[in-house]
């Protein structure tokens, strides 16, 4: 044990790297947020400033004075089986409080307590929120610079916030802002590593991959024993409890003890989630060790290539090809090379397993729940008692969806294999849905093929500019123009015939689900394909299209939707029909009704079909396509027979004629290009993802303020 003299020596070193007393970020935050709407940018940029260098200062003194306590107040080691029981556990808990109560004091300048900021300036703090203060700030005192970087800053960690991303679009254009001015100021050592580890990987460049990945792993480690260290503080009761109900000594040592181990479980997936995403990466630490081991492999170290795999074995102990991979080391290197994991993947896995036994104990025993975050966690750990609650758990989630449907009235879907996949409870909406499975892959491609007639021959788009934005070119053609195209030769019948029924599939699907019993009839139907400008991609922040409804006009001020004209007031239900994902961009995203808040997004993919009600509890836009070309069918339907789409009537009717004459029995040959001589869609562009192999062949590889003017609905 480190006698008194050594902690004050400890202490005072400690004491000698702070910058004296520590303002509480809060109450800094808080003035500098009243400067801000006072208009005093100086003292606004300054006072917000002090608050992150002071949040940033508190997180670094709890982190170094919980390390340097650990050390200096081990629970571990020195005399042993005198005295009591809880006099030797309580005396060393005493003594690592009285440590970290004097550490932090001489680090902060002042009581602890006094650091306790509120749940929602911890959560500003961590959106980054003060630096959309920031960025205004700076801007208004004529700091271009500074204010780029404070609004790059924010907007890496908030990639959807739409106001942000015309600020930076603005930012872009302005002359004396330089490239890299656009600087992450909280960035993360790890995910700039991993990306770039990922990217060598990706194009077969293995000693960089290497390198970069292996720095991507030691960061990643080091930030999650920060996390880690953070999750020591005070107790966060969820619920207020009455007086009599207060838990005694030993359940509130243990519950307080249990929200500290869930808090460092979960720090794997704060490390695996990059700024402004919502999800972690899975297995993301495991990943590393596949991917290192394939690369080391590859340069031919086959010894560090075992000792990945083994360090990998250690969270997937019966991985086949992992297995395999091994024999073939064991062959290579002989048997008698010794194969061991690294010491520090031992040392996570087994501190790992030893706190989710703990947890699972508590949940089992002592009540409460438990979210693992991690894929690998093995099934023996966790009590067949709440292996049953899980399974109790889906059930109670699939019958609480079918009420649902039962109470929006939702009728059958038509055809057999389509897959609901998104609802509207998951999408944060009201009469919106995901349908699966919609098209085949074979007839997502026949309709690839209509799209380059509507580029070659279409209904006056002819592959322009985009009317929405000068970054992408538009190709529209509509069903009555393809049956037209076909009559002419320049398009095969079958194909002009699958935009008919592919389109009138989606209406019966749409119809079934929203509306069952009551007609919905074609008000619009549009094959269309965006393609980016390959050279003017670079610092492009704008939509493929802006926020709209569909049947009314957006005034994000007021909060309301006109629905006048020249809005399509008609319209009752909207449809797009994705043909192909090979492309960047392109998904459609909801919002609230102030046209920022994003509350849903769908990525496009072949067959996959997004339907929604037209009026104004379903905002969307299209995300800008950065690369490549978005082809889908956008569809809008309505209940008012008079506003019926007439040139589907004749399309109809066309191609009623084409079917009579093909019944004559002289056997005329079929109109329209010979099928084998065209090419069946566009070629895929690469993904920014691994490439499709076997796992083990190459693991990775599966795997501003908003415009005054009224916003009126236009196509897609």
């Amino acid at each position: 044990m480190a006698s008194p003299l050594l902690l004050l020596l400890l202490l005072a070193a400690a004491a000698a790297t702070s910058p004296g007393r520590l303002v509480p970020y809060d109450l800094l935050y808080a003035d500098g947020v009243r400067a801000y709407f006072a208009r005093d940018w100086g003292r606004a940029a300054e006072l917000l400033q002090r608050a992150l260098h002071s949040y940033a200062g508190l997180r670094a003194a709890r982190r170094a004075c919980r390390a340097a306590c650990r050390r200096e107040a081990a629970f571990l080691g020195g005399p042993g089986g005198a005295g009591p029981w809880e006099a030797a556990l309580f005396g060393r808990v005493l003594r690592r409080a009285d440590c970290l109560r004097h550490c932090l004091g001489l680090r902060l300048g002042a009581a602890p307590s006094a650091h306790r900021a509120s749940h929602a300036v911890r959560r500003d703090f961590e959106r980054r929120e003060p630096y959309n203060y920031l960025q205004v700030a700076f801007f208004q005192l004529k700091k271009l610079d500074r204010a780029v970087s404070a609004a790059h800053t924010f907007f890496v960690a908030n990639p959807q916030h739409l106001q942000m991303r015309e600020d930076i679009e603005k930012y872009r254009r302005m002359s004396g802002v330089k490239s890299d001015n656009f600087r992450d100021l909280e960035a993360t050592p790890h995910w700039e590593a991993y990306e770039a580890g990922v990217q060598h990987y990706n194009a077969d460049e293995y000693v960089q991959a290497v390198a970069r990945l292996e720095e991507s792993l030691t960061e990643a480690l080091a930030a999650l024993e920060e996390c880690r260290a953070l999750c020591e503080g005070p107790w966060e009761d969820e619920e207020e409890e009455e007086e009599e109900m207060q838990p005694g000594l030993y359940e509130a040592i243990a519950a307080h003890y249990i929200q500290v181990l869930k808090c460092r479980q979960q720090c794997v997936l704060e490390i695996a989630t990059k700024p402004g995403r919502i999800s972690a990466t899975e297995d993301f630490i495991p990943s590393h060790l596949d991917l290192l081991q394939f690369a080391y492999d590859q340069v031919g170290n086959q010894a560090l290539a075992a000792e990945c795999a083994a360090s990998y074995l250690l969270f997937y102990p019966m991985d086949e090809p992992m297995l395999e991979k091994m024999k073939e080391y064991r062959t290579e290197l002989g048997e008698d090379a010794a194969f061991t994991a690294r010491e520090s993947i031992q040392n996570y896995v087994q501190r790992s397993l030893m706190e989710k036994k703990l947890i699972y104990y508590s949940v089992e025993h002592l009540g409460g729940t438990f979210n693992d975050p991690d894929l690998w966690t093995p099934d023996e750990l966790i009590p067949e008692n709440l292996k049953e609650k899980h399974r109790e758990d889906q059930e109670k989630q699939k019958q609480e969806t079918l009420d649902v449907e039962e109470r929006e009235k939702r009728g059958p879907l038509p055809f057999e294999g389509i897959a609901v996949t998104m609802d509207s409870r998951r999408m944060n909406g009201t009469q919106r849905v995901v349908f699966d499975r919609v098209l085949t892959e074979s007839e997502c491609k026949d309709l690839l093929r209509l799209t380059k007639a509507a580029g070659e021959a279409g209904d006056g788009y002819r592959a322009r500019r985009s009317p929405h934005t000068p970054h992408e070119r538009f190709e529209g053609l509509t069903v009555l123009r393809a049956v037209q195209l076909a009559q002419n030769g320049d398009v095969d019948w079958r194909d002009a015939k699958l935009l008919l029924q592919a389109s009138e599939k989606s209406r019966k699907i749409i119809e079934s689900y929203f509306t069952p019993g009551k007609k919905l009839h074609f008000s619009f139907t549009h094959l269309v394909c965006r393609t980016a400008v390959d050279e003017e991609q670079e610092g492009r922040m704008d939509l493929s299209h802006p926020v709209h409804a569909d049947n009314c006009l957006l005034d994000p001020e007021g909060q309301e939707c006109w629905r006048e004209p020249p809005a399509y007031v008609y319209r009752d239900y909207s449809g797009i029909l994705y043909l192909n994902d090979d492309f960047q961009g392109g998904g459609l995203f909801f919002t609230e009704m102030d046209t920022v808040t994003v509350t849903a997004e769908v990525h496009p993919k072949c067959g996959r079909l997004v339907a929604f009600s037209s009026g104004k509890e379903n905002p969307h836009g299209v995300w800008a396509v950065s690369r490549g070309r978005r082809c889908a069918i956008a569809l809008w339907y309505t209940h008012s027979q008079e506003h019926a789409e007439q040139e589907r009537v004749k399309a109809e009717e066309l191609m009623e004629q084409r079917a009579v004459e093909q019944d004559r029995p002289d056997g005329e040959e079929r109109q329209g290009t010979d099928r084998s001589g065209r090419s069946s869609s566009e070629p895929p562009l690469p993904n920014s993802g691994a490439r499709a192999t076997s796992r083990r062949q190459k693991p990775g590889s599966d795997r501003t303020q908003h415009p005054k003017e009224l916003r009126v609905r236009d196509e897609f």
